[in-house]
């Protein structure tokens, strides 16, 4: 046998492992039954990708993440000619009781009053569970 075969040999369980841990992380970024993905697109009054856009982004990613109960908090940038908004904040709750917690949470109640209210154009808010 020469030298070829027997590194197939010997890799194919390592690349069997791979693939194994490549599903396992697929299917942990799935919903699971009780979790809610909460969702906001929207548009600022700040010009897009300006400094004090860039800042409203960076600041409500420092607030919101931080509330206990946000899990997997990301900024995003639409990027679909198909949507006319700009900016997109995610997150999950494990529960609803936990969405809940976030909606009244103190931080989340000051950021929407003193920062999103004053500096959001318009938005859409999506809530979604697995089925």
């Amino acid at each position: 046998m020469g030298i070829g075969a027997i590194s197939t040999l010997v890799s194919v369980p390592f690349l069997n492992t791979a693939l194994i841990a490549s599903n396992k992380t697929k299917m942990d970024a799935l919903l699971k039954k009780e979790e809610i993905q909460h969702m906001v697109i929207f548009n600022l009054h700040h010009a897009k990708d300006s400094e004090m856009a860039l800042k409203f982004l960076h600041d409500g990613q420092k607030i919101l993440s931080n509330i206990p109960v946000v899990v997997n908090f990301q900024v995003l940038n639409q990027i679909s000619p198909k949507n006319d908004y700009s900016y997109g904040f995610s997150m999950v709750f494990s529960s609803k009781s936990d969405y809940d917690a976030y909606s009244n949470h103190p931080d989340h109640i000051a950021f929407v009053e003193n920062r999103w209210k004053k500096e959001v154009s318009r938005f859409l808010e999506i809530d979604f569970k697995s089925i």
